[in-house]
């Protein structure tokens, strides 16, 4: 049979025509999902400016549907589920966006660090360790640093806490040597309470040389050399942490009058703290000299007293009025045990210590307080005085 020339002459006008129809098919089937995509974007922050988050969301997953590459969208999204709390959502998108191969390497670790961030609001700790150590050597370090020691101090890991605290020492701008100081005293205290007296005391050097302005590793030592019977030696770390921290006096004053009289120094410690005194009056500070004009027994003992009286012509204070009392004769003396029980129930809530940063009361005194995790939020005065 032969080829008819007519047929693929007529044919060539018909491929052409159909190839035409199903481009414009093609060009407006784009036209309308890149239509579409926007209008579900700006939809979505419209919800987000709002604060409609899940109207938010819904509006998001449409656009991430129209264009499943766009990486602004997942980030947007990811986000969105974390702040939401569906944190197991928002590790599933960070986890597909590392998964992809055309991701640039900003935009990886930047999803990166949204997924650590997933672990940590999740409380998923490990996970959230390994994620952010991934981060070492990107733009995200330093937040991946101050990440994972919030981490260690979460779990307690005192080493690790102090590693990462001598990395940022040396990489930010403020200095990170009292909090180091902070985690060389805690890791102390579990040796000592393990037994390791010599461990324990190196560490709590170790953080005297770190912040020797900072009270805490001067309390700690001397309370670990007073439990070791070296009251000489805790006289002396005492007396140098009133002059490196006069803030702290009143914590310092209490432990000082009980090593100075155990080893025979309660008239020196004495002179010592009654110049504190003279320039700043305090309750903890009163109570101590009480302690040591009570121990010298006689006069001094009889006289004793007294400073609570002169110390409420200082500043007016009902626990300072309460402890006078109760070593008085009232007129009718058979009702003092009931008037001193109503006096001591009244001043406990002055007793206690309170957090500057969350407002936590506690009756002793925290270096790391147990409601917000703040350190050195505590002032030495008690609630009273404050």
């Amino acid at each position: 049979m032969d080829f008819d020339i007519t047929w693929a002459l007529l044919g060539l006008p018909i491929a052409f025509g159909l190839g035409w129809l199903a481009s414009r098919m093609d060009l407006r089937q784009l036209k309308f999902e890149n239509q579409q995509n926007p209008k579900a974007y700006f939809r979505g922050l419209n919800f987000l400016l709002n604060e409609q988050q899940d109207q938010a969301i819904d509006a998001f997953i449409e656009a991430v549907q129209h264009d499943p590459d766009t990486s602004e969208l997942h980030f947007a999204l990811g986000n969105l589920f974390r702040r939401r709390g569906e944190y197991e959502r928002a590790v599933r998108v960070h986890e597909h966006l590392l998964s992809r191969g055309d991701l640039s390497q900003a935009d990886r670790d930047r999803a990166q660090h949204a997924l650590a961030l997933d672990f940590l609001k999740a409380g998923l700790l490990d996970r959230a360790e390994a994620a952010l150590l991934k981060l070492e050597g990107t733009a995200f370090e330093q937040e991946a640093h101050l990440a994972l020691l919030a981490n260690y101090e979460r779990s307690r890991d005192w080493a690790q806490a102090a590693q990462i605290a001598t990395k940022l020492e040396q990489t930010q701008p403020g200095s990170f040597r009292v909090r180091l100081a902070h985690y060389l005293c805690e890791d102390a205290q579990v040796q000592q309470q393990a037994g390791h007296t010599a461990q324990a005391q190196a560490l709590f050097e170790q953080a005297l040389v770190q912040a020797p302005a900072a009270p805490r590793a001067h309390l700690a030592l001397a309370a670990l050399l007073q439990s070791t019977a070296q009251h000489n030696k805790a006289v002396d770390v005492l007396t140098n942490a009133l002059q490196a921290s006069p803030a702290a006096t009143p914590l310092i004053a209490p432990m000082l009058a009980a090593s100075a009289l155990a080893c025979g120094q309660g008239a020196q410690a004495l002179a010592l703290l009654q110049a504190s005194y003279e320039a700043a009056p305090c309750l903890d500070v009163l109570e101590a000299m009480v302690s040591l004009h009570a121990a010298q027994g006689g006069q001094a003992s009889a006289q004793a007293r007294d400073l609570y009286v002169r110390h409420l012509e200082k500043e007016p204070s009902l626990v300072a009025a309460a402890k006078w009392i109760a070593g008085e004769k009232l007129e009718h003396e058979q009702f003092h045990p009931q008037v001193q029980r109503a006096l001591d129930q009244a001043v406990k809530p002055l007793t206690r210590y309170r957090c500057a940063a969350c407002g936590f009361e506690a009756q002793q005194h925290f270096w790391h307080c147990p409601g917000c995790q703040a350190w050195d939020s505590y002032p030495a005065r008690r609630v009273e005085e404050l």
